[in-house]
């Protein structure tokens, strides 16, 4: 464990990080923003803002709220039905946000991208500029995915996998130092002695026996899973950035992965 405890004192050096949190993490079994789980995260990110670090939050949930408000019991399938429940929930979704951090005492501002944003250098310059303004003037970026207008993504299944690949795109973006995918396992499982699972407390390289661990999963709201997240955090991996796994249900689970705690999996920057 001494090697874990070592690559986790890169912590305290942290200055800039993104968080993304997934669909399962912030929803109630029936899809609705559980209110209690956000208002625990808004917490726990506005003490990181307070304590001068500079912090963006890729959120997941739009969908499955307008599902819940919309009365769907799975998600859509058709491409012109989930525009419809990412338009009703992002308004429901954003305007809790807005509700909790002014609380607070913090301003957010919404930012919704598309894959495409980040293939055309024009687009891509127009969003860095606008992260990079928002974090200069310590207004918390909120980031979703654009369903209402990702029309080439979904039919050419280019979607962006329940935001984590685009928090992986957002942290090469804006430089970020670490990134942090909160979802509702303590982190990457493996078998462990008698053949129980065990959580996997690092990852100096993610090869083709890392994603052998990895299942399939419940996807009545959430369409991401831990293969897409081990993808994200081989991507940042590869740019030198670090990330962490984490369960998002723990109270204080963000405080405790930048304090250095044996938090989550910690996947190490390439090169390290």
């Amino acid at each position: 464990m001494w090697k874990s405890a070592k690559y986790r004192q890169m912590m305290a050096d942290v200055r800039r990080l993104v968080v993304k949190v997934g669909t399962r993490a912030l929803t109630q079994a029936s899809g609705r923003p559980d209110r209690r789980r956000l208002r625990r995260l808004v917490g726990e990110l506005a003490e990181l803002q307070r304590s001068g670090r500079e912090v963006v939050l890729v959120t997941s949930g739009a969908v499955g709220a307008g599902m819940e408000a919309l009365g769907m019991k799975e998600r859509p399938q058709q491409l012109p039905d989930l525009q419809m429940a990412a338009a009703v929930g992002q308004a429901r979704l954003m305007a809790l946000y807005d509700e909790l951090f002014s609380a607070a005492g913090i301003r957010v501002g919404q930012v919704l991208l598309t894959h495409m944003d980040f293939h055309n250098k024009l687009r891509l310059s127009n969003a860095r500029r606008t992260v990079e303004n928002l974090i200069r003037h310590r207004v918390i970026p909120v980031i979703n995915e654009n369903d209402v207008v990702a029309d080439e993504e979904i039919r050419a299944d280019l979607a962006l996998g329940d935001n984590d690949l685009l928090a992986s795109l957002v942290v090469k973006m804006i430089r970020a130092d670490l990134l942090i995918l909160l979802t509702t396992v303590n982190g990457l499982l493996a078998p462990g002695p008698g053949g129980r699972p065990r959580r996997v407390p690092y990852l100096e390289a993610i090869t083709r026996q890392t994603f052998a661990l990895v299942g399939d999963h419940d996807r009545r709201f959430s369409k991401g899973g831990m293969a897409s997240k081990l993808r994200a955090a081989q991507s940042v991996s590869a740019a030198g950035c670090a990330a962490v796994i984490a369960n998002g249900l723990q109270p204080g689970a963000l405080t405790r992965i930048l304090r250095g705690n044996d938090v989550g999996t910690l996947v190490v920057p390439a090169g390290l």
